[in-house]
């Protein structure tokens, strides 16, 4: 394994054809990783950090690749604990993920799911934050730079960016732990694969080096994770 460039290899969930038993099953694994490893405080923190640095009466937040709709669960019972007013909506181009999204979220009212290609995105999703949870590694090298102007376009306060370290470490540690606690095939064979499309934080440098007059933050988190904020000076209250 070359961890000196982004692996182009696809992972077994980027199939739509993959069924939706085992689609489902795989997100729960998923989900169970993220959860004890820390990937969803990441970016319930770093919303939290934009959202007290600009008080305002509500907001509205947009996940971008929101995959089965957990990361805004978690993070608008997590502002309603906090009193926060707020709206999200989720994109997704796959409609059997917004499937299980929809069920995740079922009687919460403040989230909306929605299918759409995020670069075809326009008036309706304007938005006060983008999140981008463990999906920027999906895209190709060369279309992360449209991506990522996208999410500035559209957000007025901030973008909160958490995506995997290309490591070595982390890769061995996967491969010895990840058989242990997944249940599925397809997430232990994805997690690997998503390693080795992960980044090198001197990477995310020189992306954040394109995108001028903005704030950037990159940080490494355990588990081996980056997370990148962007805040803009450009809202209003």
């Amino acid at each position: 394994m070359d961890f000196t460039v982004r692996s182009r290899v696809e992972e077994l969930m980027d199939d739509p054809n993959m069924s939706f038993g085992l689609l489902k099953n795989a997100y729960r694994d998923i989900n169970f990783c993220n959860k004890w490893l820390g990937g969803e405080s990441i970016t319930i923190q770093a919303v939290w950090k934009l959202i007290k640095n600009t008080p305002k009466k509500s907001y509205t937040i947009l996940d971008m690749g929101c995959g089965d709709g957990t990361m805004l669960w978690k993070l608008s019972n997590f502002l309603s604990k906090h009193g926060v007013f707020h709206k999200m909506m989720g994109v997704d181009q796959r409609e059997d993920v917004l499937a299980i999204a929809r069920e995740r979220c079922k009687g919460a009212p403040q989230i909306s799911f929605h299918k759409a290609d995020i670069l075809m995105l326009g008036p309706g999703f304007e938005c006060d934050i983008v999140i981008n949870t463990l999906t920027m590694h999906h895209f190709e090298e060369e279309r992360i730079g449209a991506f990522l102007q996208k999410f500035v376009e559209l957000s007025s306060l901030g973008v909160v960016i958490n995506d995997l370290e290309r490591s070595k470490v982390s890769y061995a540690l996967f491969k010895i732990f990840g058989p242990l606690f997944l249940q599925t095939h397809v997430a232990k064979y994805d997690g690997l694969v998503s390693i080795s499309k992960g980044f090198k934080k001197h990477e995310l440098l020189q992306m954040a080096k394109n995108i001028p007059s903005v704030s950037h933050d990159i940080r490494w988190k355990w588990a081996f994770r980056y997370v990148w904020v962007m805040e803009f000076n450009r809202h209003n209250n």
